[in-house]
């Protein structure tokens, strides 16, 4: 019956399922705004220049 109370490994199979959920999510998140990264530029000037924009207009 000692085996029934041996719980050292518990610990670390939850982590490493936390951790794969974490990541199945990633992954679902990305599939799902594919087309949102896809032919994206990163400028800061251009995103700044919008978040102006958008708070001159009221608009945020």
């Amino acid at each position: 019956m000692r085996f029934l109370k041996d719980e050292k490994g518990q610990g670390a199979a939850e982590y490493i399922l936390l951790f794969g959920g974490v990541i199945v999510i990633a992954i679902v998140a990305l599939i799902l705004y594919r087309s949102y990264f896809q032919g994206q530029t990163l400028s800061s000037k251009q995103d700044i220049q919008k978040v102006r924009t958008n708070l001159s207009n009221g608009t945020l």
